[in-house]
Order: structure tokens, then sequence, then C-alpha cells
């Protein structure tokens, strides 16, 4: 009951969308809101107050800005010397100064540009489609002891569902430094208790399609074959390729004072974006001349999954396990989605979400499958009584296939 009501509902996202999907509407979006802006005057730039008004989609924007604050870091990071001493107190304030003037003098060309509007359209589908993943990235970053203080200044770059994410750090006590897994664990069981708080993924789309068409069937994992596969034909689809090796960039958070509002807010930057190339209507067009059918029809069906008294008796070899099996799985902990972890724990483990826990690292550190399929079907089908738990068990039998397939 409780995976076809999340589904019903639309929540627990990561179960349904493709992040690579989301990543491939990014490139194309970018492609396409460069081509308007920067097509009659390829050497056009723009500043900071110009890129957080460069399409409708708030969203899109502070994410762009995020990228060009964490790039910051990440260069400042790198001033170390062996005769210098970079971080006494006077040199990281004259640091602070320089960001927070250098923030309001943001240049940025097409071919930087593109990249980070089309990664920040990923993240914007993201934060719907993946929202734990979301999380890890955009808030946590690479951060092994995130502080409440650096979540939340990574907030602010945060519009929708800000009060979802806002809600969740006032949840959090007011502890100066946290474990990345604690906070993770705590994201997972204040997301399951809250998911209806969220932004519908349909809303998002809609929103999106105005820049770009867009449905939600073309990010379904599962879904219909989607023209977010193709590649597009003219010359400024192909430079946004390079986007998806664009590495992650961490959230700021060494500077306090260069918020959105302030980038917003700032003076006009020492180069202008020009007069004549004013920012344009970003309403388009419901169609693309030339462009293939956003989705055509997948093959039918995935094979059904056999009663657990055929399972105890199933002497089937290696490749039969192979051919029944969807994608492959690195490990369980990671393949086991949310909805699907709350639903083993409470109809396989009474509860008990130390006794889950244990028995996922027990089945991942097992290194053949008839292994692991004798310790679910043996040992902890005996010790729960999963005589009537067939539906439960066959589904995490089917991931183990997949782990060794």
């Amino acid at each position: 009951m409780c995976l076809t009501w999340a589904t019903e509902t639309g929540f627990f996202m990561n179960d349904k969308y493709s992040l690579a999907k989301c990543a491939q509407y990014g490139r194309r979006l970018a492609a396409r809101l460069c081509d308007q802006h920067f097509g009659t005057q390829p050497d056009a730039t723009l500043d900071g107050p110009a890129v957080l008004k460069f399409t409708p989609v708030r969203q899109l924007n502070l994410l762009v800005i995020r990228q060009l604050l964490g790039q910051w870091q990440a260069e400042t990071a790198q001033l170390r010397s062996a005769y210098f001493d970079f971080e006494a107190a006077p040199v990281q304030a004259a640091l602070t100064q320089f960001m927070n003037v250098l923030s309001r003098h943001i240049r940025l060309e097409r071919a930087a540009f593109e990249p980070l509007l089309a990664q920040a359209a990923a993240d914007t589908l993201g934060l719907v489609a993946a929202p734990l993943g979301s999380f890890q990235r955009l808030l946590l970053g690479t951060a092994e002891s995130p502080t409440t203080a650096t979540l939340r200044d990574a907030v602010r770059y945060i519009d929708i569902d800000k009060a979802f994410y806002q809600g969740f750090l006032d949840s959090l006590s007011a502890n100066n430094s946290l474990s990345r897994d604690f906070l993770t664990h705590r994201f997972e069981l204040y997301h399951a208790a809250n998911y209806r708080a969220h932004q519908s993924m349909q809303r998002l789309v809609e929103e999106l399609s105005t820049l770009l068409p867009l449905t939600t069937a073309d990010l379904l994992e599962d879904g219909p074959v989607s023209s977010l596969n193709t590649t597009a034909t003219d010359a400024s689809a192909a430079a946004a390729e390079s986007v998806i090796a664009t590495p992650a960039v961490a959230t700021p958070s060494f500077v306090s004072n260069a918020s959105p509002a302030a980038v917003e807010a700032a003076a006009p930057t020492a180069i202008p974006v020009p007069a004549a190339v004013p920012i344009p209507a970003l309403t388009l067009p419901d169609t693309e001349a030339g462009s293939l059918p956003l989705h055509e029809k997948l093959k039918a069906g995935q094979p059904t999954v056999p009663a657990l008294a055929d399972t105890l008796r199933s002497t089937a070899t290696p490749a039969s396990l192979a051919e029944r099996a969807g994608p492959k799985v690195e490990t369980l902990r990671e393949a086991i989605s949310i909805n699907q972890r709350f639903s083993f724990i409470n109809e396989l483990f009474n509860g008990e979400n130390m006794d889950y826990h244990a028995a996922i690292q027990h089945l991942d550190s097992l290194p053949t499958a008839e292994q692991a399929r004798t310790y679910v079907t043996g040992d902890l089908s005996q010790r729960y009584d999963w005589s009537r738990k067939e539906e439960h068990v066959n589904k995490l039998l089917k991931l183990i296939e997949r782990k060794f397939a």
C-alpha cells in the first residue's frame, strides 16, 4: 500500500524520474535560451543582476549564482603559500571583502554561461525528482561535518520548496557541527513525514515548458523514449554537451555577505551588458521547427515476480537470473529507495530500523547471489516469519538478482 500511495501522490520522485533525462533537458534548454540572448551579438556579456533576471524561473538564476560563488571558493582555496599566512584573520577579512567586490563585477560570455545554466536546469529538476540527492549535493556539498550555519547559507540559493528545507533546518539542534550520515538519515525521516509539502513535478514542468516544451513523461525513468535523447542539430546545442562532465561545485560557505540579494541589488558591473542586447522575453513557441516528437512508445513490459514458494524451489542458473533481473545495481543500500526502505522496515523487520540496516549491510557483504538468497529465504525468513510476506520478500530477492546480475 505504501508503494502505491507514494506513486499516486507523485512523491519519492527518485523512484520515478531519470536524472540523466533531467540533465539532457538542461543542456537543450540552456542552448535554446543562449541562442535567444546571444544569437544577434555573440560577444555580449552578462553581469550579476542580469543573471538573476535571465529567466522567469528564479531557481535557475539562483543556481547559476551559486555555481559562480562556489567556483570562487574553489579558486581561493588554492591560495596557499609557504611564505605567507593566508589563514590569518586580517587576510581572511581582506579576501572576504574582495569577494564582495568581485561579486558585483561578474562578467559572463556565452561559452562560460551556457554550461552553468545547463547544470542549473538539471539541478532545478533534481530538487523535485530526487530530494535526498539534491539535499546532499546542494546543501551538504563536500563537507564531512557541515554546520548549521553553512546549511542556512546554502538554503539561500533554494527557491523551490524553500519552506520545506527551512523547516528541516529549524528541526535541527544548535550543534555547531553535524556528521553527513546523521544529517542524511535525519533528512530521510523528515522527508518521509513531510513529503506532501513538496512542489509537484507537474507544476515545475509547466513552468519550464514556457521556455522549452517538456512533459513529465519525458523525464520518467521507465517512461516513453523522449526526444531529450536526441542530439540537437544546431551548433549551440552541440557545444552544450560538455556540461554533462562539468564537476559539481561545493556550496560556498566562507563568504557570508555575498548573498543573492546583495548580487541582485549591486551597482552596475565594470563590464555591463551592451544596451543593444536587452534581456529577452523568454516565452517560447510550443514546438521547435524540425524537432522530433517528444516521445515514442517503449516496448512492453517488465517480467512478473514469482511467488515465494516458487522462488524457494527455484534452481535457476546465473544466466536465467540475469535475464529476469532489471538494471544492475552496485549495492543494495544505494539501490533501495526511501519508499522501499520504509516498506521493508515495516513489513519485513517489524518496524525495527537497526535490524533492517544490519541485514542489508550483511547482504551487501556476501560474495555470491546464492549465499544472499539463502540468507534471505533461510535465516531472515525464519527469524521474522516471512511466510505471508511473499510480495515484499520477492522485491528484496529481485534487488539481489540485480546486484549479482
